[in-house]
């Protein structure tokens, strides 16, 4: 799959709106799902242990880092490197699947972090190797969901899906945000693309290319 370059990515778009949808999606979300929150919680401190939460260093708009919020679905590694399919759990593996594991993610929006749609949040060591153009990436808020992630998510390499994110960010408008959320709904009922093929995610490119 290969996608056009066009040079710089433009933002345009009303932010604030945009932020004030964000909070009251996110406020609205988690007080419709505290009782399965509290209910995964509670799954996950009984099959894994403590923490319940997973955290990690992300980067999110400009490249400015924050803590992302996940519920655990892996055990710790029984050895240094143990493959990351290894390690991920039934209950982990459901959560997945049903993405229940990215619901603390609507703590992230209302601190701020995240916006409900965007460019999924990579690692920064991943970030340090983009290229000047996958930089545009980095121009506004992460999201719980975005263009790429309804058009394949893993299974998909990096490239492809830093383009696809290229493009919503140069084309984001209320259409373009009704599709991606349509789109979501599906990929729920229909999950694909959760991981790559193999049960392995594509690592990034160490050239960012």
């Amino acid at each position: 799959m290969t996608f056009p370059l066009r040079g710089p990515v433009v933002v345009v778009g009303r932010d604030h709106v945009r932020r004030t949808v964000d909070v009251a999606f996110a406020f609205t979300g988690l007080a419709v799902l505290a009782p399965l929150l509290v209910a995964v919680a509670l799954l996950v401190r009984w099959r894994l242990g403590s923490p319940v939460l997973f955290r990690q260093r992300r980067s999110g708009l400009h490249g400015v880092e924050f803590t992302i919020l996940k519920f655990r679905t892996m055990r710790p590694p029984r050895y240094p490197g143990q493959p990351d399919a290894e390690r991920v759990t039934g209950l982990g593996a459901a959560l997945r699947g049903l993405s229940l594991d990215e619901v603390p993610q609507l703590v992230n929006i209302l601190r701020g972090d995240m916006s409900v749609i965007g460019p999924r949040p990579t690692l920064p060591e991943q970030v340090r190797r983009y290229t000047p153009r996958q930089r545009g990436r980095l121009l506004v808020r992460p999201g719980l969901t975005g263009w790429a992630q309804v058009r394949g998510r893993n299974a998909l390499s990096w490239p492809d899906r830093i383009e696809l994110d290229l493009w919503y960010i140069e084309n984001r408008s209320l259409i373009v945000d009704l599709r991606v959320i349509l789109l979501t709904v599906g990929a729920l009922l229909r999950p694909r693309g959760v991981v790559g093929e193999g049960g392995v995610n594509p690592d990034f490119p160490p050239s960012g290319r």
